[in-house]
């Protein structure tokens, strides 16, 4: 073991999610409460906080792997990838010293002392984490408390380091899912769905309050389902959000990752129309064909759909609304595409990705027939792509002459603009907004600006005044 004096330096990385975000903030917490020193460079340890998600996202891990390596650090795995493949992972990349998975999260500072000291450490051995948990929600809460759940279970103590200053944070309201998409592996390894208790969620929010935070990031696998597995008097989100918007310090809250099946018009309407709250509509719709939603294993169609942003546009007609779609998918027809094209024509979503079936390990549609080759696959990610640049290029330009709030994110080195985002976008996915004429202004001002031009997603504007704090 390592004695006091000997350098306890650890950088951490993170790819992926604004989740991992959350977690990578959680385990530096711990770190720190362990005796050792957070740094950027020349570090003892540097600790990768993975994705699994696509392959994409697994290469990207992996190179960051091995370019930590190259530091001359240990370096030790964690994150979804460490989860997933464990190790698989361990044995395939000997250059990492240590993979571990959630359940080591708890005494990860220890884990790495024995690391910094060359002791070998067990690979991480992989589960399906849905077992972990009762199948029945209200029968979960006391038995979490047993599981290792990243972010959950800190009382009212805030178990958390902030890795930034910016004055947005991601806030963790819940994680797993149970939901069965056939395309999707993260259930498998981030669990089944379980809440955390509001005045837990609470008491972090004012936390980063203090911190400078004035932006609430809420995140989760499912924020619709938020609550469902907590005491009925306890409230469902659209109780939080108020108590959350109302956090001294806090101007804007806003949720991520809707699904559109159990998205219910109470919740709708809080989002709407609660103060402090974004009018945004995070809105994983994945598909509108009917026919490939339920071979996805999910619900709604292009009327269903369209019909849940007339509602949305009707309380808020300039909200948000984003959202992601896979195109490609096993069994898609030329019907199929054709009918997503009258949703996005329709629905004139204000963010759009478009992503390319492929398949993920251990999921239904890796069994499935009916596959797409590579280059159709990529035709109608492309063809797809050029129609939502369009459209979302027009929806910018119709915000021209409005009036929008703009948080500020950025200074640009020749101190001339600044960059920052209105409510309808969410962090670093749906565009910004360029002001242009930034004198005076700081990151961290809430500033009430006027539309003058579009620029694709992005919104040029000139700022009218500076909101009190």
């Amino acid at each position: 073991m390592p004695s006091p004096t000997t350098s306890k330096r650890v950088a951490m990385l993170t790819l992926g999610c604004a989740r991992n975000e959350v977690d990578s903030e959680e385990l530096a917490g711990r770190l720190t409460a362990g005796g050792w020193q957070l740094v950027d460079d020349e570090a003892d340890v540097v600790v990768v906080n993975t994705c699994g998600f696509v392959e994409s996202a697994k290469k990207d891990s992996v190179d960051t792997l091995l370019a930590a390596s190259d530091s001359g650090a240990k370096v030790v795995a964690v994150g979804c990838m460490a989860e997933r493949y464990g190790a698989e992972l361990a044995e395939s990349l000997p250059e990492a010293n240590a993979v571990l998975g959630f359940d080591h999260y708890g005494d990860l500072a220890d884990r790495l002392d024995d690391v910094l000291a060359g002791k070998a450490l067990e690979s991480h051995k992989p589960v399906d984490r849905r077992t972990l948990l009762p199948i029945t929600p209200v029968k979960r809460q006391e038995k979490a408390q047993e599981v290792q759940v990243p972010g959950h279970g800190w009382g009212p103590r805030v178990l958390r380091t902030r890795l930034d200053d910016a004055p947005v944070a991601p806030l963790k309201i819940a994680s797993g899912c149970d939901r069965r998409c056939s395309f999707c592996a993260i259930p498998s390894f981030r669990g089944a769905f379980v809440s955390r208790h509001p005045d837990e969620i609470v008491a972090e929010a004012m936390w980063l309050a203090e911190q400078g935070v004035r932006e609430l990031f809420l995140v989760s696998e499912n924020s619709t389902s938020y609550a469902k597995d907590l005491p009925r008097e306890l409230g469902a989100l659209e109780q939080l959000l108020p108590r959350l918007a109302g956090i001294e310090g806090v101007d804007r809250v806003r949720v991520s990752y809707l699904q559109p099946a159990e998205t219910k018009p109470s919740l709708v309407k809080a989002i709407a129309t609660t103060p402090g709250v974004a009018d945004y509509f995070d809105m994983s719709f994945q598909h509108s064909s009917e026919a490939v939603l339920r071979r996805m294993r999910r619900f709604g169609s292009t009327e269903s759909f369209l019909a849940l942003v007339a509602q949305i546009r009707e309380l808020a007609p300039q909200a948000g609304i984003r959202s992601n779609f896979i195109v490609g998918f096993p069994g898609e027809t030329e019907a199929d595409v054709a009918e997503l094209e009258r949703f996005l024509t329709e629905a004139r979503l204000d963010a759009v990705g478009i992503f390319g079936y492929s398949d993920e390990d251990g999921t239904e549609a890796e069994g499935l027939g009916d596959k797409h080759d590579a280059d159709t696959v990529a035709e109608r990610v492309s063809r797809i792509s050029a129609l939502v640049e369009e459209l979302t290029a027009q929806r910018a330009e119709d915000r021209v002459g409005e009036e929008v709030v703009v948080l500020v994110e950025h200074e640009e080195d020749d101190e001339t603009d600044c960059t920052g985002r209105a409510a309808h976008q969410a962090p670093e996915v749906d565009g910004e907004c360029v002001i242009t004429n930034a004198d005076g202004l700081s990151v961290g001002d809430l500033v009430r600006c006027r539309v003058d031009a579009a620029e694709g997603v992005d919104l040029v504007v000139t700022a009218i005044e500076v909101l009190p704090r």
